[in-house]
């Protein structure tokens, strides 16, 4: 399988983080959505990062369709089978989801327009979202424990982006949400690969 992504891209390190964990091979392919290049075009009509081509099968794009597609293959190992803790995983993972949401507005209102032309309404109303969703986190961890998931993964991923885009923008007052990365990389050693980055 080949799974097209940019190295920037947290919702690309999710998945390749989670597909690491569970030992599922994938061919890794660096694409530039902004050239549209047919191979992206071509199996994911949105042009957007991941998309998991598959042999001999329609494409799975989506971070979220990917993480679920993985934990199918690998017969239930990203998510926890009991009901609560299953509804507590995808919660953290569509959370965090939401809030990497947010940083690429911002990050794609500065980066499209020019500063004369950006709308800091807008920017201050999702970097609220973020401020809300990370205090929740801080307040509420998850532990990297002897079995890792989806949402622990969409956090790890997360906090990347937050370390690569945002450095000392979010860190302040949120001590325990700025220490879990070097407590996850622990736990997972490949973080520092595969988390974004330029």
């Amino acid at each position: 399988m080949k799974l097209l992504y940019s190295s920037t891209s947290p919702y690309s390190a999710k998945v390749r983080m989670a597909a690491r964990y569970l030992d599922i091979p994938l061919e890794a392919v660096t694409v530039d959505t902004s050239a549209q290049p047919p191979i992206l075009i071509d199996n994911n009509p949105l042009g957007k990062i991941p998309t998991l081509l598959r042999d001999d099968a329609p494409a799975v794009f989506d971070s979220r369709a990917i993480m679920q597609y993985l934990n199918q293959v690998s017969e239930g190992k990203l998510y926890p089978k009991k009901g609560e803790k299953r509804i507590q995983a995808e919660g953290l993972e569509a959370l965090c989801d939401g809030i990497t949401d947010s940083l690429l507005a911002i990050v794609y209102e500065k980066r499209t327009r020019p500063e004369s032309h950006q709308y800091q309404p807008a920017i201050d109303k999702q970097w609220a979202k973020v401020v809300r969703g990370l205090d929740v986190l801080d307040a509420d961890l998850p532990k990297p424990g002897k079995a890792l998931h989806g949402g622990h993964f969409a956090l790890a991923a997360l906090l990347g982006y937050l370390m690569l885009r945002f450095p000392g923008q979010w860190e302040d007052g949120r001590a325990a949400l700025a220490g879990w990365p070097s407590k996850f990389a622990k736990r997972f050693e490949p973080f520092a690969e595969l988390r974004p980055q330029a």
